[in-house]
């Protein structure tokens, strides 16, 4: 679904676990969370009617590293010839504890380079993505902001009404609450989950913070 000119959002629906994807496309093109590998050939349609061609993405960034978000990386970087990014704490996350998780729930645990690391900012065709280090969920968990849309893509931070579990490897509730509040003082008129519904509008954007900001206090 197009969000935005430049901006592509596509919910995911099914019963199983898997992560929304989001796409940024200006002259050049990114993707940001490609999920699970049996999920991608309906993830490559439903891009495909959008009239974006998937051999022209030219970096897919992993907002974090667990198998339901970045475990078709390596198939669809190898279908597109797309460079990898991710935070550098993730990738060496991603092969300790990270690479564990994959074992855990009986996948291939992925084989892909990381052409570069996502910090402070990437700029893309004139316009300033903001990358945000938010761990808590996992240690090199990011956010990416766009100050110019007030767009905020928080992968697993927060949902409308809940936020990621600190209960896997490298999860922690205090880094999360520090990650959440540092978030919620950002302009943004649209978050965008790595799961569920997007939340718009910057009222319930601010009450969403503050309830799940409360959540955490109470319970821990």
């Amino acid at each position: 679904m197009k969000l935005s000119n430049n901006l592509y959002w596509y919910y995911y629906e099914g019963l199983k676990n898997n992560c929304n994807t989001i796409i940024i496309k200006t002259e050049r093109c990114i993707l940001i969370d490609p999920g699970h590998l049996w999920n991608l050939e309906n993830l490559l349609q439903k891009i495909r009617k959008d009239k974006i061609n998937p051999k022209k993405i030219d970096f897919i960034f992993n907002s974090h590293s667990h198998p339901d978000h970045c475990e078709s990386t390596e198939a669809l970087s190898k279908y597109s010839k797309a460079k990898i990014s991710m935070h550098e704490l993730e990738a060496k996350y991603l092969q300790n504890d990270g690479e564990m998780l994959f074992k855990m729930f009986e996948l291939k645990v992925p084989n892909f380079n990381i052409d570069f690391f996502l910090e402070d900012s990437f700029v893309l065709n004139g316009k300033t993505l903001k990358i945000i280090h938010t761990p808590g969920h996992s240690p090199g968990s990011i956010c990416i902001y766009w100050p110019e849309m007030k767009f905020l893509i928080c992968g697993d931070l927060i949902f409308a009404y809940s936020f990621g579990r600190t209960d896997l490897p490298g999860g922690d509730p205090s880094l999360i609450k520090k990650s959440i509040e540092e978030v919620s003082r950002l302009d943004i008129e649209y978050l965008l989950p790595g799961h569920g519904d997007i939340i718009k509008g910057k009222t319930d954007v601010k009450n969403n913070f503050d309830y799940v900001l409360k959540i955490i206090e109470y319970n821990y």
